[in-house]
Formats: structure tokens, C-alpha cells, sequence
């Protein structure tokens, strides 16, 4: 996907996560992120989307913690969380595609990579904001306004396998190396190998060699149960590695 295309979903992502949380209200609880309540989500995504725009917009060129969470509620919370988003929208659509800052993942270009993050960044809070809603976030899937179509999911997949799961800090770890297959089932070329050990997971494009399990399903479905948002919509071989999945790929 080229970066336009990113900073559209990112648009369209934003508006949509918005206008689920207003209709939630916001004490309604996110099920999808335990402990959570919709206050908190829309505190958490507009501060990331701050965060994110002040590095293209400012050129910093080493990383900062950012502002910190804002002490707004209701509907003051709300039109921050529009503002930022905004912010961060304008700020990507505007900026040179040579633009150099500070990034923590492989990308073509700094540009390229905010983009993408933060496309993916929103589209998944999107999501809890509408299960906080009270729609269930497989119905999100496949029937809400904004469905993720099979390309947009198939690159979250590969963001989260080759980029975030290749990091030191990564927990994905085996005592014993075991091999993780993951496939979309509706996109072509979209099957990865993910090599476990003890040290940080190593993943390929392609289907090499045999694995010990697989998951496998159509891309936004794939998208979602990687990121602990849906179950896996098939799961064979040894379920045990579909389960450490679950219980030591959060991404903090």
C-alpha cells in the first residue's frame, strides 16, 4: 500500500473510532481492552496521534516520551481526540516524502512508516471503540461503515509478524524452537513462517518448510486474532503455539 493510501484509512479510521465512542458514552467499558473504559481509549489514540505528529511536524530526530495523558472528559475529551486526530491527518498529508525523524520500526522512509503505524494504530482502537458500543467487534469486521478490506489487514499482519515481532523486546519466545504458520485465506501471497526460539521470533514470507500449527482465515479476521481482538478463525496443529500467542504477544 502506498502512503496516500495509509493516511486515508487513518482518516476515515479516526472519524469512525470517534463517532462510536460518542455513542457509547464515555463510561461505557471496552471489552476488548480489559480494565478499560472509552474515556480511556480516546485518551490513549489522541495522545499516540500527538505523539506521532510532533516527530514529522517538528523533525525530531530522537525519541520522547510525549505529553502525557490529558485531564478532559466527556464532551471536552472528545473534541481533543477530533483535534489530534486532525493534527496528525494534516500533518502526514502535508509533510515531504524525504521528511527525516525519528522512527522505531523498518520503513521505505520516516514518512512511510508513521503513516502505516498509524493507520494501523487507529484502525485497531477503532474497533474497541465499537465493540464499547455494543457492536460486536466480528460484525466490525466484515459489516461496519469502515470494513478493513483484505489488503489493508493482510500489511497489519505482516507490520505486526516481520516488524514489531522481530524487536529484542519481543516475549515471543520458545525453550524449544517450534514454527508458526499463518495464512489469509483470501489474499494472494499473504502466508508468513514465524520461527520461534529462545531468542526473538524470526518470520518469512511464504510458507517454508513444515510448521507445528497454523492459523489461518480471510485477512481481517487474521488482522484482528493476532491482535488479540477476535478468535482465531481456524487454528491446526498444536493449539499450544496459537496460545502462547495469546498469552506473550501484547505489544506495549
Amino acid at each position: 500500500m502506498e502512503t496516500a493510501e495509509f493516511i486515508r484509512v487513518l482518516d476515515q479510521e479516526g472519524r469512525s473510532l470517534a463517532v462510536a465512542a460518542s455513542e457509547a458514552g464515555p463510561d461505557a467499558t471496552v471489552p476488548t481492552c480489559p480494565g478499560w473504559q472509552v474515556r480511556d481509549l480516546l485518551r490513549h489514540t489522541g495522545t499516540v496521534h500527538r505523539w506521532a505528529a510532533s516527530f514529522v511536524a517538528e523533525g525530531r530526530t530522537a525519541p520522547h516520551a510525549g505529553g502525557g495523558l490529558p485531564d478532559l472528559d466527556g464532551d471536552e475529551l472528545l473534541d481533543w481526540f477530533r483535534t489530534g486526530h486532525r493534527r496528525l491527518v494534516d500533518t502526514l498529508a502535508a509533510a515531504p516524502a524525504d521528511v527525516e525523524c525519528w522512527h522505531f520500526l523498518p520503513a521505505p522512509s520516516p514518512l512511510a512508516f508513521w503513516a502505516r503505524r498509524q493507520a494501523h494504530e487507529t484502525a485497531v482502537h477503532r474497533v474497541d471503540a465499537e465493540a464499547a458500543r455494543g457492536t460486536a467487534v466480528g460484525r466490525s469486521v466484515g459489516e461496519s461503515a469502515v470494513a478493513f478490506s483484505p489488503a489493508f489487514a493482510a500489511d497489519g499482519i505482516d507490520e505486526l509478524l516481520r516488524a514489531f515481532h522481530t524487536r529484542p523486546r519481543s516475549k515471543l519466545r520458545t525453550e524449544v524452537p517450534r514454527v508458526l504458520r499463518v495464512r489469509a485465506t483470501d489474499t494472494d501471497d499473504a502466508v508468513w513462517t514465524v520461527r520461534l526460539s529462545a531468542r526473538p521470533p524470526v518470520t518469512e514470507r511464504g510458507a517454508k518448510g513444515n510448521a507445528d500449527c497454523e492459523v489461518a482465515g480471510p485477512a481481517a479476521q487474521l488482522y484482528l486474532s493476532l491482535w488479540n481482538r477476535l478468535p482465531y478463525p481456524a487454528v491446526s496443529g498444536d493449539a499450544a503455539l496459537a496460545e502462547l500467542w495469546r498469552e506473550r504477544s501484547a505489544v506495549t
